[in-house]
């Protein structure tokens, strides 16, 4: 038969830590799909794609409508796209409607961020990424 000992309450202390931590990553993320799109992020696709990027700084997000991560960086995505007002291209391409593009830089996992500097991709972030590591890694270009 199984007794409590005196040690057993730390295990319930951190069970009860890690369940509302669960349950408030989760509301997060429920408030955050529910944003509405920022109006400073550019929707690129194959014959845009050079134009919109061919100056100054861009981020490309590569998503795709299916892919769960992609949607909870979009909202990110979103934010830095506020933040930063202008001082870059923020842009979203759907790797979908879009293979050529995807194809023409390898994108292979999903989301994709590539940073550019004047038409040439400088950094790649892969996987969901936080607004820290987004500003960061456009930081050395602005």
């Amino acid at each position: 038969m199984y007794e409590a000992g005196p040690g057993n309450w730390v295990v319930y202390i951190i069970s009860g830590i890690i369940i509302v931590y669960l349950f408030y990553s989760f509301f997060r993320a429920r408030k955050s799909l529910n944003r509405p799109p920022s109006e400073h992020v550019k929707i690129l696709t194959d014959k845009n794609f050079d134009t919109v990027v061919s100056k100054g700084v861009s981020l490309v997000d590569f998503w795709a409508e299916w892919c769960g991560p992609c949607k909870m960086q979009g909202p990110i995505v979103d934010e830095v796209a506020d933040e930063l007002n202008g001082k870059a291209n923020i842009c979203k391409l759907n790797v979908d409607e879009n293979k050529r593009t995807a194809g023409k830089f390898g994108i292979q996992s999903i989301p994709t961020m590539l940073v550019f500097h004047d038409g040439k991709p400088v950094n790649k972030l892969v996987g969901l990424k936080s607004k820290g590591a987004i500003l960061k890694a456009l930081q050395p270009y602005l």
